[in-house]
């Protein structure tokens, strides 16, 4: 279950991280006292970055696909399957971008984050 909303965040930091920065430049750190505890920002190469751009893109329409089926649905059953179908194509996705879980979600709050960090991966969202 914690792989699920783990990924669903990052799904929906994916769905936010095509549509631009104002999450980012929202951030003061100085006005975040949780800013200043979380861990920080790993080093990843631009190849993971690459990686993390391109399942970002497939997951943000996996995203709007499912939240659409989501709202559909007609009980807590229901939304837990169209969850759950949602989660494994998700997964899908990462690990076929060639990186697994886990990395996927680092990235996804490393560039929560550090700015420039953003700003590379969405410069290489919008070359692919």
């Amino acid at each position: 279950m914690q792989r699920m909303t783990a990924l669903f965040s990052a799904a929906l930091l994916a769905t936010g991280l095509m549509a631009g920065t104002a999450y980012a430049q929202a951030q003061d750190p100085a006005q975040d006292p949780m800013a200043t505890q979380q861990a920080p920002a790993q080093d990843f190469s631009d190849q993971q970055l690459q990686q993390f751009a391109d399942a970002s893109q497939e997951i943000a329409v996996i995203s709007q696909e499912y939240t659409q089926r989501l709202q559909e649905a007609e009980d807590e059953a229901a939304q837990q399957e169209v969850r759950a179908e949602a989660n494994d194509r998700m997964i899908e996705v990462v690990e076929d971008s060639g990186l697994d879980v886990d990395t996927f979600n680092a990235i996804g709050q490393s560039i929560q984050q550090d700015p420039e960090m953003m700003q590379r991966v969405q410069e290489m969202a919008g070359q692919s």
